[in-house]
């Protein structure tokens, strides 16, 4: 498979963070429900836990080196 060079990120990369920017706040919204018994919308923090997620995923890749050989 490949992947981004160490210290350089490729559009596969930042479709993946989309991908985790999407699916992070899914576990939040569901965490919370959980916690409160009840379905509920809290916005500010399904966008801090979106921003969140898909920075971590870039930042994680950008400082991880190529597994190609």
């Amino acid at each position: 498979m490949k992947t981004s060079n160490f210290l350089s990120l490729n559009w596969q990369d930042l479709g993946k963070g989309l991908v985790m920017a999407i699916l992070t706040p899914v576990v939040v919204i569901v965490q919370q429900s959980v916690s409160t018994g009840s379905l509920t919308f809290d916005w500010k923090s399904i966008g801090i836990a979106a921003v969140a997620g898909g920075f971590a995923y870039l930042v994680k890749n950008f400082f991880t080196p190529s597994t190609e050989q």
